[in-house]
């Protein structure tokens, strides 16, 4: 019997890219999505939810399943308010660990960011080292934390310093080697990849930044 999976962020890149991944995978048999609008994808094993995904402790009863991929994120571009920011980035990754706890699900993969430390002074990467903290305080048998630096990917809406980012790292990403590798920007496709290898496979580190992650996805090629 295969695996039931649960995916949040499925109207994202990442989260799109991971869903269309898992529904082509036969070691599936369902994926779940929880989500706030539609995702436009049609399949006989995807079980859709539209829902506030900021009170997700609300739908426990449909939260059930073998692992949870969390592709939840937001930029502060798109969400100014940083009360708001930090429900997103913070509170749902959150909310769903502590949901796999309670329903007894042992393998918790999140996307979170290089450069996540709850310490630091930089508001994102302080919220981001937050999530991680807080989720890892779950105890759950199996948690991965992805810390992929700049994503180099075609998104819908428009982010025109980011694009200027990823075109200017494709010619840095040349001069970055040695213990600066992991400064590279990361296509979605190697972080998709990565994530469906630590599904399957055990990883000695809660925590996975973006050079290993691409090692990570070059094994699951």
């Amino acid at each position: 019997m295969g695996k039931t999976a649960i995916i949040l962020g499925i109207t994202g890149l990442t989260g799109n890219l991971l869903a269309k991944a898992v529904l082509a995978d036969s070691r599936y048999d369902k994926l779940i999505s929880f989500h706030r609008r539609k995702s436009n994808i049609t399949h006989a094993k995807l079980e859709e939810h539209v829902v506030d995904v900021l009170e997700l402790e609300k739908y426990k009863s449909l939260f059930k399943g073998d692992i949870v991929f969390c592709c939840i994120g937001t930029t502060q571009s798109k969400t100014s308010d940083k009360e708001t920011y930090k429900q997103i980035d913070y509170g749902i990754p959150v909310s769903a660990a502590r949901l796999c706890k309670q329903n007894k699900i042992s393998q918790f993969i999140a996307i979170s960011a290089l450069g996540a430390n709850a310490e630091s002074s930089v508001f994102y990467n302080k919220v981001k080292g937050e999530m991680e903290r807080d989720v890892l305080k779950q105890n759950l048998k199996e948690t991965y934390l992805l810390q992929p630096a700049l994503l180099a990917g075609d998104r819908e809406e428009k982010r025109t310093i980011e694009k200027l980012a990823i075109q200017a790292f494709k010619f840095f990403n040349f001069f970055l080697i040695g213990p600066l590798k992991k400064f590279q920007s990361i296509k979605p496709e190697a972080l998709v990849a990565a994530m469906q290898y630590l599904s399957f496979n055990t990883y000695a580190d809660n925590k996975i930044e973006s050079d290993v992650i691409k090692k990570l996805a070059a094994k699951h090629a």
